[in-house]
Formats: C-alpha cells, sequence, structure tokens
C-alpha cells in the first residue's frame, strides 16, 4: 500500500494532481477540499494517500489531512459508494459538515450531493455513525465538541435547564461560532416558549 506521496506538482486541474516523484509522475485523484489548499505547479507537495487496485487500473487517492483519509476510507466500506461518490461527498461538503449531518442524521444534507439519493444518504447516516465516533478524534470533532459544550454551558448559565440546552444546540450547524450559537439557540429557545 502506497500511504504517502512527496514530490513537485506538475500539472493540476480539478480533482487531479500530477506529482513527479524522482522522475516517475504519478496521477493523484483528490477532493476539491485537499485541491483548493494545493501549492502552485513546480512546488513540493506531500499527500496521505489510499491506493486501489483493480483489474485494469491502479488508483491513487490523495488527501491533506488524516481525517480526509479516514473518512474516505469508511466512506467506500458503504454499500453502494464507490471511489469516485466518496471523492464527490468529499468535494461537496466541509468535512466538518459531513461529520454533522452523519452525526445528527441529517440525510437531508446528504442528498443534496450530485450522486447521492434518499436511500444512499439514510445508509450513509445509518452506517457512518458509529463509525464516525471512532475515527474522528481530530480537530474536527473535538471543534465541534467544545464550541457545543461553550454553547449549552452558556445557555444554562442563562437559566435554561441541560435539557433545554441540548436541544437547542443539536440543531445548529457543525461550524457555527459560539456567539452566533448562542444567538440562534436562544432563538430558538424563545420559539418553543
Amino acid at each position: 500500500m502506497i500511504g504517502q506521496i512527496k514530490g513537485l506538482i506538475i500539472k493540476k486541474s480539478p480533482t487531479q494532481v500530477l506529482i513527479d516523484c524522482n522522475g516517475i509522475g504519478y496521477e493523484v485523484d483528490v477532493p476539491m477540499s485537499t485541491f483548493y489548499d494545493l501549492p502552485a505547479t513546480g512546488n513540493q507537495i506531500t499527500l496521505l494517500t489510499h491506493l486501489i487496485v483493480r483489474e485494469d487500473a491502479h488508483l491513487l487517492y490523495g488527501f491533506a489531512t488524516n481525517e480526509e483519509r479516514e473518512v474516505f476510507r469508511q466512506l467506500i466500506k458503504v454499500n453502494g459508494i464507490g471511489a469516485k461518490v466518496a471523492l464527490s461527498i468529499l468535494s461537496g461538503i466541509s468535512l466538518n459538515e459531513l461529520i454533522d449531518a452523519i452525526m445528527h442524521q441529517k440525510s437531508n444534507i446528504l442528498v443534496s450531493i450530485p450522486g447521492i439519493g434518499n436511500k444512499t444518504a439514510e445508509r450513509l447516516v445509518l452506517e457512518l455513525k458509529d463509525k464516525f465516533k471512532n475515527i474522528i478524534e481530530g480537530d474536527a470533532i473535538s471543534n465541534i465538541a467544545s464550541q457545543t459544550n461553550d454553547i449549552q454551558n452558556a445557555l444554562i448559565s442563562l437559566g435554561y435547564s441541560t435539557k433545554e440546552a441540548i436541544g437547542a444546540v443539536k440543531n445548529l450547524p457543525a461550524d457555527i461560532s459560539v456567539n452566533d450559537g448562542i444567538k440562534d439557540a436562544l432563538k430558538f429557545l424563545s420559539r418553543k416558549n
């Protein structure tokens, strides 16, 4: 298995980069989240990789972070999700949004990604919820958990019960700031009362 590739970027076009490693050019398919962060052509790059060997091809997929690669590996284990659809998912929404959609069973967000229908979205949520708890312990989940705790604590200090605070935070987007989260949670709670 090729786990990492380091070399010069020879050419890049959306979802693919050609990397020169000591005279050998490797075509590496990447999600758009990784593609946007690539340096200019001619610069050195290091990508974490996943190799898929098929009868007719050896396909190399590259990722900027270990979390992205681990999520990709879990996505391709889901029945009906191939590497292209997994890249499409990682390109269609941010890693934080994907994690939030899976963890909070928001299949409607997944349906907005090209190539994902209702049944596939529900299957993703069902099969990945527990796996994401185990594999994503990096910045994405810890930041979400930290923000969620801060918002909940603020609501509790304002006199709301723990149950009310948890209910209000559950509907917030994953990437919301603490200040905006508190405001949105208060709006939600005021509508409920």
